[in-house]
Order: structure tokens, then C-alpha cells, then sequence
């Protein structure tokens, strides 16, 4: 079976070129300050240049207004938004109409009940996006990246109408397991390709991507 990988967080050139060399289908650029990941509209238009055709560039936003939007995408060259914060579905479908672009929304998970709360998006947002939901009280806690898991078998045999991504504590070890489990076709990595908060390693880019061509 096929699955595509995105790598996220992106903030280096050296760490751009090591996943779209080694076969990331999806880049992930982080435009949420407090993240150790974030990048400047500047550092990510530069980055997005690196990007050949048929890569998908994604970037990451959490609860962002208009202005932002339009600030953002007037320099930086993105394919996908991934809305990663409270956004409702109608401020889902107000963003695709703002920006003209495809939109994936972030479902945080810790339940099984939670992935109901993916339902209202079906129609809405273009891909879905399953992450493990921040236990409250973390600190340092950010939207996403945390190296957080949560039980892949809440996905499994669920068949969603539209493309749907697995993130949330991947790294090469387990993702043939996480995949097995799940059933993914698509699975996001963040922190499981860092040598510390914030700092890509491509060997654990090139780990990641060979694991998963290996599926």
C-alpha cells in the first residue's frame, strides 16, 4: 500500500531538501509564533522556493484572522492550509473562500468520542487531520508537536468521505505499526525527525521516509 508522508515544521533549507529529496509528498511550514518551529513570512517564502512541483506546501495556522491570511499568502507560495486551532466549520469554509485554497482541519484526539468531532467538518474542509489532544495542565503545551500519541485503533475500519492524515507521536520506529492500526494513508511528522524542540535532523527525515516507502 501507498502512503504519502509531511513533514512539518519545517524552519531550515537543509531540512527542506532532505524531505523533498527523500520523498515527502507534503512540507509543512509552521506560522504560529509561539511554536519553536515558526517561521517569518520571509524565511518561509524562501523556504517554499526550495519546493519542486508535486510537492504539496502546507501551512500551518492556528485560529488566524483575515489579515493574516492575506499578509501571508501575498509573499508565501502555499498549496494547503492546515487550520490547527478552534476553528468552526464555518470559519473552515470562510477561509477557503478568503484564500481560494483547500483547507485541512485538525481533529484532536484523546477519545473515541473525540473523532466524532470530525463530522461537522465532512463537507467543509478538504482533509482531515487526526492529532493527539493535549492533556490539560501540559506545560509548554503547543496546538501540535508535542510528541504525544494517542490510540490509533479509535480510526480503525472508519471510512471518512474525504482524505484524512494521522499525526501525534510518529517517528520512523512506529509508524508501520501506527499505519497497520489505523489504516492511514497519510501520516504527518513533527517532533519525531528533531534532534531537540524545533531543530529538524535530516538522517531522521531520511529514517522517516524510507520507513514509510517501506510500506
Amino acid at each position: 500500500m501507498t502512503v504519502e508522508a509531511k513533514i512539518c515544521g519545517i524552519n531550515s533549507a537543509e531540512a527542506m531538501r532532505a524531505a523533498v529529496e527523500n520523498g515527502a509528498a507534503y512540507v509543512g511550514l509552521v506560522f504560529y509564533p509561539p511554536s519553536p518551529r515558526a517561521v517569518t513570512v520571509e524565511q518561509a517564502a524562501a523556504l517554499a522556493r526550495i519546493v519542486p512541483d508535486g510537492v504539496v506546501r502546507v501551512g500551518l495556522f492556528v485560529d488566524m484572522d483575515d489579515d493574516g491570511f492575506r499578509r501571508i499568502l501575498a509573499t508565501v507560495k502555499l498549496d494547503l492550509l492546515q487550520l490547527h486551532g478552534a476553528e468552526t466549520p464555518e470559519r473552515v469554509a470562510a477561509i477557503r473562500a478568503l484564500t481560494g485554497l483547500p483547507a485541512m482541519k485538525a481533529i484532536k484526539v484523546a477519545t473515541p468520542e473525540d473523532v466524532h468531532a470530525a463530522f461537522p467538518f465532512v463537507g467543509v474542509a478538504d482533509r482531515l487531520l487526526f492529532d493527539a489532544k493535549t492533556p490539560p495542565g501540559m506545560e509548554g503545551a503547543l496546538p501540535g508537536g508535542n510528541a504525544l500519541s494517542f490510540d490509533w485503533r479509535f480510526l480503525a475500519g472508519r471510512n471518512w468521505p474525504c482524505p484524512w492524515m494521522l499525526s501525534g507521536g510518529l517517528d520512523a520506529g512506529n509508524v508501520a505499526e501506527a499505519v497497520r492500526i489505523s489504516g492511514a494513508r497519510a501520516v504527518d511528522v513533527s517532533s519525531g525527525v528533531e534532534s531537540r524542540p524545533g531543530v529538524k535532523d535530516p538522517a531522521r527525515i531520511r529514517a522517516f521516509l524510507d520507513a514509510v516507502k517501506a510500506l
